[in-house]
């Protein structure tokens, strides 16, 4: 993946904010409920563009991508928020499946995939269940295996642990750092400080609009 850089000032109350995420790199982004942070995620999958500066997301930027160019951009991206997004009347296969079969992957290379990335989060035999007959932390899982699925070159988790307890928090955070340790690109927004302090990767905090590397 190329570098991905971000660099747009004003606009959604973000003031000053330039970084970049390289090749293979996990990054937090922390900061209080309500300072931007799934601002900037929508930002980089260009849901927002901003009202004045660039944001650069692969070969794709802000002031010159097409509408009909973003689902392209959006197959490079894998996306993980808080709430799930499952779909309540399709299985964890279907659900899984579901990015591969809207841009008309093959049925065979579905399957292989769809059941690689179940192994991958360690949901193998569960491929039946609906959403409401998995834990918090199973469905949060199967956000990831849908994100993998993909083959995303970076991965945007926008607090994937808001609404896990603090042991399923942990092991969801080791399951994030072993995607990334297999070469995909992590960035994950939270306010939990103490979940992700001490782990060895960057973190950058933005507060009042204004982005800092700690």
């Amino acid at each position: 993946m190329e570098n991905v850089t971000y660099s747009y000032e004003k606009g959604y109350g973000i003031k000053n904010v330039n970084f970049t995420i390289d090749d293979s790199e996990f990054t937090f982004l922390i900061g209080p409920t309500g300072s931007g942070k799934t601002t900037i995620m929508k930002l980089i999958y260009m849901a927002l563009f901003p009202q004045s500066g660039v944001v650069t997301t692969g070969k794709f930027s802000s002031d010159k991508i097409k509408k009909r160019k973003i689902p392209f951009l959006r197959r490079k991206i894998g996306m993980i928020f808080q709430d799930y997004h499952l779909l309540q009347d399709r299985n964890l296969y279907e659900n899984i499946a579901l990015p591969l079969y809207v841009v008309g992957t093959s049925h065979s290379d579905v399957s292989e995939r769809v059941e690689e990335a179940i192994d991958q989060v360690s949901l193998t035999g569960k491929e039946e269940h609906l959403p409401n007959e998995l834990s918090g932390g199973e469905q949060q899982r199967a956000c990831i295996a849908r994100a993998l699925v993909k083959e995303p070159e970076i991965i945007l988790a926008d607090e994937p642990t808001g609404n896990l307890d603090p042991i399923t928090s942990f092991e969801l955070l080791k399951l994030l750092e072993s995607v990334n340790h297999e070469g995909t690109a992590v960035l994950m927004a939270s306010h939990n400080y103490n979940l992700i302090k001490g782990r060895g990767h960057r973190i950058m905090e933005i507060q009042q609009g204004i982005l800092r590397n700690n």
